[in-house]
């Protein structure tokens, strides 16, 4: 049995450098809303194929937008991760736009879509990032998750996961996904590295001007 399967969650967590999230199920709670696509959008043939580039899904009756949402707990995670010096990424096997926005909302470091094979965009950020699997954080729900977690440093899955996925965690998040999950897995992570609290105040401190001028 390799060292490393012998580590325990905290110990895995003290390494990451780079974590990365799926999206529908973990980011979201797996709901997807088509909607249609405004009239103005659907004006001519090459509008209709532009929003399917975009994630919308395109028919012959017509197209639709697809919607999706977030918790705002989560984006705060994200925050506090990035603050703490740790890489986020976000690896989902659809394109939508509705993820693409919120990334860019979040200003997550890595974005890959329409990834039905995870390893490959793995394997690309841990070239770019100069990371090795066991300083990489993954955060899943479902089976296809599962080549990335069984290999990572840190496999995290939501609490809404499937059996399967749970299985194969080091740490399971008390949160289902789209319910704070990736927060919960951004916290464990601070903990485990002891800098939890003082990231927290940093991050209060940046969005209070003049707090430091102040007495308690």
């Amino acid at each position: 049995m390799p060292a490393s399967a012998t580590l325990s969650a905290e110990d895995r967590a003290r390494r990451i450098r780079l974590l990365l999230f799926d999206v529908d199920g973990v980011l979201t709670d797996g709901g997807i809303w088509l909607f249609p696509a405004p009239e103005a959008a659907l004006s001519t043939a090459e509008h209709a194929e532009s929003l399917a580039d975009k994630g919308g899904f395109a028919f012959a009756s017509g197209s639709m937008i697809e919607a999706k949402g977030f918790n705002a707990h989560d984006g705060s995670g994200v925050s506090l991760a990035r603050l703490a010096g740790i890489r986020v990424g976000i690896v989902t096997k659809r394109v939508s736009e509705a993820v693409s926005l919120r990334a860019r909302d979040m200003r997550v470091d890595h974005v890959y879509m329409g990834q039905a094979h995870k390893m490959q965009a793995v394997e690309e950020m841990m070239e770019k990032d100069g990371v090795t699997l066991e300083e990489i954080a993954y955060v899943g729900d479902d089976i296809i998750d599962l080549p990335v977690m069984r290999v990572c440093g840190l496999a995290i899955a939501v609490a809404s996961a499937r059996p399967q996925v749970k299985a194969a965690a080091h740490w399971v998040a008390p949160s289902p996904g789209g319910h704070g999950a990736g927060r919960d897995a951004v916290e464990f992570i601070l903990e485990a590295k002891g800098v939890l609290d003082e990231t927290i105040e940093r991050y209060i401190e940046e969005r209070s001007p003049g707090a430091g001028h102040f007495q308690p």
